[in-house]
């Protein structure tokens, strides 16, 4: 089984903030209670220039297992009703890693 990291935007205008909010809160749960996270995080852009809204980033213990948890027809209906906010799902490995503390980490 395999990492990896997931990343997901969302094109939410403000006044939609809950209509969003709502069903992700619901799938996040569920795909937690499913396994395959080690953890999760919701962005939300700091000023109107960014066309993604919201970005999820969640690292994964198992890419195949989120696969296995989002293939289910609970998952599908949420995501049916964020469809309309243009998601953009990827997973993602570290390519270079860098901090203040030390030099650049190329993979």
């Amino acid at each position: 089984m395999s990492p990896g990291t997931l990343i997901n935007c969302f094109e939410v205008t403000p006044e939609r903030d809950e209509r969003f909010l709502q069903p992700w809160r619901q799938a996040d749960d569920l795909l937690r209670s499913r396994g395959g996270y080690r953890t999760t995080r919701l962005h939300e852009a700091l000023g109107p220039q960014a066309r993604s809204r919201h970005v999820h980033v969640a690292e994964l213990a198992s890419v195949e297992t989120w696969r296995s948890a989002v293939a289910g027809p609970e998952f599908a209906a949420l995501a049916a009703r964020m469809a309309d906010l243009s998601p953009t799902p990827g997973f993602h490995t570290v390519e270079i890693a860098r901090s203040t503390a030390g030099p650049e980490q190329d993979r």
